[in-house]
């Protein structure tokens, strides 16, 4: 089971959809976007170009989900 700060709560979910945001610059891809603003959160950093940690399937699946519901 995930830890607490894992869990996708509502306000995380955001949080986290409004933080991909900010790796729109690099590339418009909301996948990669939401991963890595997820990763951030989970790791404490962004990924490396070699870096295979996982994250959460669910907080990813909700935070891309709320990332394209706000780009409407």
């Amino acid at each position: 089971m995930s830890s607490p700060e894992l869990q996708p709560t509502p306000a995380l979910v955001r949080e986290l959809a409004e933080a991909s945001r900010a790796f729109d610059a690099t590339g418009a891809d909301p996948e990669r976007n939401c991963w890595m603003s997820v990763h951030r959160h989970v790791h404490g950093v962004l990924p490396s170009e070699y870096d295979i940690r996982e994250v959460p399937e669910d907080l990813y699946l909700a935070v891309l989900a709320e990332r394209r519901r706000l780009d409407g």
